[in-house]
């Protein structure tokens, strides 16, 4: 079956870009700033100071999706003995910040940037987030510049931070990337990269961590067509992640051991969640061999068998919990983060998460062997539930905006059949439960007269497609 989608014609433009800004409204956010905020960070940008060390004999480069302009992050890695050094240059938002301003404030009230499919909610005005903060090429930049040291075996001998001036040399995305590395033809950084992120997965997997390896399902906006489709992430995507991970868990080691600081955490999860799953594997068919720990049963999933991709969804139960927790004058009680496998913190992405600038303040104090400041300790206590409050928007916005546009791709296809595969079943109901269908990537409640099965791979009929109520609803053909 082809894959479905919606050419923007004028009626189909509205019926999107209307329920996009409902959505919007319904969750209290906007793209536009009041003229207070505006004016604020015009004048941040125009006098801002560059202070710290000139580090623009590092080569810096980035890697983000195609047409991104919020860039958080540059890196740069190179050979050191046997070992290697990860240079990784994070946008300096306190530059542009005044601690109590109106920026600071609506950045609290956000938390973070939400993405629509055509455009972005920003965390601050597109003149500090799009511009003068972001590490574009050629431009000179105040940055948090982290110097990482990495053995032979890629695990950390060292870690530092400090401010410093920094010119991104170059802006790329994930797919050109991956392309010369298979071609053969990529710099020896991005063969580095390739070195570095292949040796931190194996570290991964020694200290028991996990990545579920779900693909994303994502609305495909072109030539004034709308579509959905489900897309992996590229090997160079996960070895890209490791060198932010490594650097989270590094700004994690050093508010440890300062007693202060603010951790992304997620409780390890008990006998009886893991027990639920093994069950679940028992019902989908599944050898999970007793003596075999959940890390290494999630690496042996393959997520195109529909029986493994089901088993998959249910596994994601074990990442509900995720949070924050602040210290100071001590470390917490449970300071991991499971599914990392070790402390973690929210570090490189200050410009899209409102939480990463106070934890690069801390790192950066610690490092100087300075009292972090003042207003950063006063704030601490309240990010934990600011984070909480702008990560459950954040959610429903997402999941609001793919029920709109899956509702609209689908809107002319009811009483068509589809194949799809049963992903969840309801435990009060078997007869109702989660279909996902491929093409188009479809995630939506379907109905059965009889028990569903998890696993199936089942014929439904499309029953509604409200693009109005953001609704979809299947049932077992």
């Amino acid at each position: 079956m082809p894959r479905r989608s919606v050419r923007l014609h004028d009626a189909d433009a509205s019926l999107f870009t209307s329920g996009i800004a409902a959505i919007a409204a319904e969750l209290e956010v906007s793209r536009d700033f009041q003229p207070d905020v505006l004016a604020e960070a015009h004048d941040a940008v125009s006098s801002v100071s560059l202070s710290g060390d000139d580090r623009t004999d590092i080569p810096f480069l980035t890697i983000d999706p195609p047409g991104a302009k919020d860039l958080d992050q540059a890196m740069h890695l190179e050979r050191s003995g046997s070992g290697y050094t990860v240079w990784y240059a994070i946008a300096d938002v306190a530059a542009f910040v005044r601690p109590g301003g109106a920026v600071d404030a609506e950045a609290q009230r956000r938390g973070q940037t939400l993405y629509a499919p055509d455009h972005r909610i920003p965390l601050h005005p597109p003149v500090v987030s799009e511009d003068a903060a972001s590490l574009l090429p050629g431009q000179l930049r105040p940055a948090l510049v982290w110097r990482i040291d990495l053995d032979a075996r890629g695990d950390q001998t060292g870690a530092e931070v400090t401010r410093g001036r920094v010119r991104s040399r170059e802006q790329l995305d994930y797919a050109t990337v991956q392309q010369g590395l298979d071609a053969g033809r990529a710099p020896q950084v991005f063969q580095l990269l390739r070195e570095v992120g292949l040796l931190r997965q194996e570290r991964e997997r020694e200290r028991g961590g996990v990545s579920l390896p779900l693909p994303e399902q994502e609305v495909v906006t072109a030539d004034r067509c709308w579509s959905l489709r489900y897309r992996a992430q590229l090997p160079v995507e996960e070895w890209n992640a490791q060198i932010s991970l490594l650097t989270g868990m590094a700004a994690a080691d050093l508010m440890m051991y300062a007693e202060v600081g603010l951790l992304r955490t997620l409780p390890p999860a008990d006998s009886r969640a893991i027990n639920r799953l093994r069950r679940t594997a028992g019902a989908l068919h599944i050898g999970w061999p007793a003596a075999m720990l959940y890390p290494s049963f999630v690496r042996t999933l393959d997520p195109t068998k529909p029986t493994h991709a089901a088993m998959l969804e249910a596994c994601t139960g074990l990442l509900r919990g995720a949070g924050y927790v602040a210290f100071e004058g001590g470390v917490p009680e449970q300071p991991l983060h499971a599914a990392i496998a070790e402390e973690y913190a929210h570090a490189t992405a200050p410009l899209r998460r409102f939480a990463d600038r106070f934890v690069g303040e801390i790192c950066v104090a610690i490092c100087a062997d300075q009292p972090v400041a003042g207003w950063v300790r006063e704030r601490l206590r309240d990010l934990p539930q600011a984070m909480k409050d702008s990560d459950r928007r954040s959610a429903a916005f997402d999941r609001a905006v793919l029920d709109l546009v899956e509702a609209g791709v689908l809107a002319g296809a009811v009483g068509a059949t589809f194949s799809g595969v049963v992903v969840d079943t309801e435990e009060k109901d078997p007869r109702s439960g989660t279909i996902v269908i491929a093409d188009p990537a479809v995630e939506a409640p379907v109905r059965s007269e009889q028990p569903l099965a998890l696993g199936d791979v089942v014929a439904v009929r499309l029953d509604r497609a409200d693009p109005a109520q953001r609704a979809v609803q299947f049932s077992l053909a």
